[in-house]
């Protein structure tokens, strides 16, 4: 599995899910630009003594990313998808993509994969969870999917 966070902006979010996918042992993709340096000090604390267990990849733009990667299964986690990411069969590879923590994915991107945008249900009087929630509800779906492999 691959989780990719495009244009991440907070640091302690993109530390816990640093966390999260080193102990599941899945890839966890940075799309700059970051709003914040890879050397954050929050960054690190978030992810404890984990990173070295973290196979982490760094692209340096949208373009950069999907070009290194033709022909991946794409799911586009948004608050304006209308699959629940319940309803998705996972596959070993897939990406799980989500955006910034103010903005979501952009527009652009939506519209280029528009059967691939997912959401996770939610009441309708607030706007989203946390990145990081965010990212351990949908892996942990998509692992347990699949009999959580390499993780027992």
């Amino acid at each position: 599995m691959h989780v990719v966070l495009m244009e991440p902006e907070i640091p302690p979010n993109t530390g816990n899910v640093s966390r999260t996918c080193a102990v599941t042992g899945t890839t966890l993709h940075l799309v700059e630009p970051l709003g914040f340096s890879i050397d954050d000090r929050q960054l690190k604390r978030a992810g404890l003594d984990y990173w070295h267990y973290l196979d982490l990849v760094i692209h340096r733009s949208q373009e950069d990313f999907f070009n290194s990667v033709p022909g991946g299964a794409f799911w586009l986690l948004t608050t304006k998808g209308s699959i629940s990411y319940a309803e998705v069969a996972y596959g070993s590879d897939d990406y799980l993509v989500f955006g910034r923590e103010t903005a979501g994915l952009p527009e652009s991107l939506l519209s280029r994969y528009p059967g691939r945008c997912v959401r996770i249900p939610m009441g309708k009087n607030v706007r989203s969870l946390n990145l990081s929630n965010a990212v351990a509800v949908v892996l942990y779906e998509a692992l347990r999917q699949q009999g959580f492999p390499s993780m027992f």
